[in-house]
Parts: structure tokens; sequence; C-alpha cells
């Protein structure tokens, strides 16, 4: 009896059951607390840090930012879904308004004019201004056309900055969404009407395609791509050409003054269709061009970057910036 109740047996049997009943993980924090304070005390609060970090509380709060990432992308889809509704819905209104509703100024398509029809052959012939020009400096190769300034000015506005979005489109990073031919697109919008650049807005949001390998470009996108800057300055000097034009051209035809030309501007946005959708196209292209060169900002030099994106809200000049210092050596574009 004296042996077992003596002091030393009693702790040694203490010993014994707590190595019995304590687990490892407890035992081993014991024993690397007892040697960080022997040793390394900074290494002692890294190691109890780490077997903190084990505690389930902490894997919870981990496997929260798949979830966030899992809601935008959500997110993401359903305003692309709403907004591709949105553009569909536009070209409905497009179509419809202009088009085959008789309520829009001037007629509709399957009531057009001679008068109308003329006109536009006529605007056709004095394209970028190349007739009246020429016949000004005294070349008689043929006859341009006298149309009233105002109007010259109004179609060539448009058809210049029609021209200026080919390269942007090219090099839109999004194009190979639109499964069809952009030259036929471009060539569509350039000679007929804008209303089939609001189709391609719509299809570019639609989902990639994993299985879908990036399309070369055309003959025509390489040469408008490389040109970007010629196609730009040209599209400019044409857009600036229309604006002068429309207020001081023909100065000896009778076309009155600025207000005189006003006026008609007024009358004839009122009275013919075709100058009625050319101020949609023009209300669209403000809205279509910082919308697609912000998205394509990477195209851009680098160090021109921050001006092209507060450009880009500028109509025509905007676009004008983005293919002056369009990246061409940089072959993601």
């Amino acid at each position: 009896m004296i042996l077992i109740t003596s002091p030393s047996v009693t702790y040694l049997r203490h010993r014994l059951h707590t190595s019995q009943t304590n687990p490892p993980q407890i035992r081993r924090s014991i024993e690397i607390s007892t040697v960080g304070r022997c040793c390394n005390p900074w290494q002692t609060t890294i190691d109890r840090f780490k077997l903190r970090t084990r505690n389930s509380s902490f894997s919870c709060c981990a496997r929260r930012k798949p979830e966030t990432a899992t809601v935008e992308v959500e997110d993401d889809d359903s305003n692309r879904r709403i907004v591709r509704y949105l553009l569909w819905s536009a070209e409905a209104v497009y179509i419809l308004w202009l088009f085959l509703l008789p309520y829009a100024p001037g007629d509709p398509v399957w009531a057009i004019s001679s008068e109308t029809v003329n006109s536009l052959l006529g605007l056709s012939l004095n394209f970028f201004f190349i007739l009246p020009l020429t016949n000004l400096a005294g070349i008689q190769f043929l006859q341009a056309p006298v149309l009233h300034p105002m109007a010259e000015g109004l179609f060539n506005f448009v058809i210049a900055w029609t021209l200026m979005f080919a390269p942007l489109l090219y090099t839109d990073r999004r194009r190979d969404r639109f499964k069809s031919s952009l030259d036929v697109l471009w060539s569509l919008m350039m000679f007929l009407t804008n209303t089939f650049l609001i189709p391609y807005m719509a299809l570019r949001l639609n989902d990639p395609d994993p299985n879908d390998k990036p399309r070369p470009r055309s003959q025509l996108g390489e040469a408008m791509t490389k040109g970007a800057p010629i196609v730009g300055l040209t599209g400019a000097a044409v857009c600036l050409i229309s604006t002068l034009w429309s207020l001081y051209g023909r100065a000896d035809g009778d076309f009155g003054g600025i207000m005189d030309r006003w006026q008609y501007l007024i009358g004839y946005l009122g009275s013919e269709r075709l100058a009625y959708a050319f101020i949609w196209d023009i209300c669209l292209y403000t809205i279509f061009q910082p919308w697609l060169i912000g998205e394509n900002l990477q195209n851009v030099k680098k160090d021109k970057t921050e001006l092209v994106r507060y450009l880009r809200f500028v109509p025509v000049f905007g676009l004008l910036a983005y293919l002056l210092f369009l990246n061409l050596d940089d072959e993601a574009i």
C-alpha cells in the first residue's frame, strides 16, 4: 500500500492516463508548444496558426468565392439576354416603321415615288463629292447632278461614317459569333441601310461556341484592317467636307444662306423617308460606336488607350482615334 500511494507512482499513473485519453492532435500541440518555448517563440505562433486554420469555419469561407463567381456569371448572362431582346426589338421597329408602315415621314418601300428614286440615284452619283469637286476643278467628263447641298451633305456624312465602321467590325473580338460573312454585312450597310448592323450587335452577344476556331479575315478584311488609318482619315475628311458642303456648298446655286438651308433640312426630314432613315442611322451609330470601341480597347496601342477610352463617345472622331491608334502589330486583333 505504501508503494501504490507514493507520489512517484501516482505521477506515473497520471501520465499514463493522460497519454491514453488525449488525442494525437492535442498531444502534438502540447509538444509543439513545449519545444517552441525553448527554441523559437515565433515558430510557436506560426504552428498554432496553422493548426487553427484547419477549423471548419475557415473552410466554409473558402467555399464562398465560387458561389460569388457563379452569381456574377448568371447576372452577366441575364443582362446579355435583356440587351439581345432590346436589340431584336429595335430591329423589328426599324423595319416596320422605316420600311413598311406609312406613318413615318415620306413613302414606305412598297409605295416609293419616282422622285425619291431619282434623288437616290443623283446622291449616289455624287458619292463622296467626287463628281461635284472634279466639275469645280474644270474636269467635265461627267456632269454631276445638281441637288440641294443639305441632302448631299447628309447622304455622304452617313456613308463616310459607315466606311469607318469597317475596320472596327473586322477587329471586333466577338466577330466570330456572327456566323455569316462580314464582307456582305458591311457592303449592305454601306450601300443599302444601317438596319443590318443591329442584328450583328445582337448576335455578337451570343454565348461563344468552345468548338469554334477563329476564322481568318477575308481579303477585304485584311485590307481594311491594315489600311485602318487611311480609312479613318478618308471617312473623317468626307464627314468634315459634308458638313461644310451642307452649309456653304453650291454657293452659286441659289440655295440661300445657313438659315435657309436649315429650314430646308427640317422640311426634308419631315417629308423624305430616306432622310428620316439617315437620322435614325446617325443615332444608332452614336450608340454603337462607343459600345464597340469600349469592348475592343485591347486592340489599341497601350499608350493611347486612355485617350481612345474618352474620345470614343465623340461621334466620328472617336472612331477616327481608334483607327489611327490601332495596334497593327498585335496578332490578337
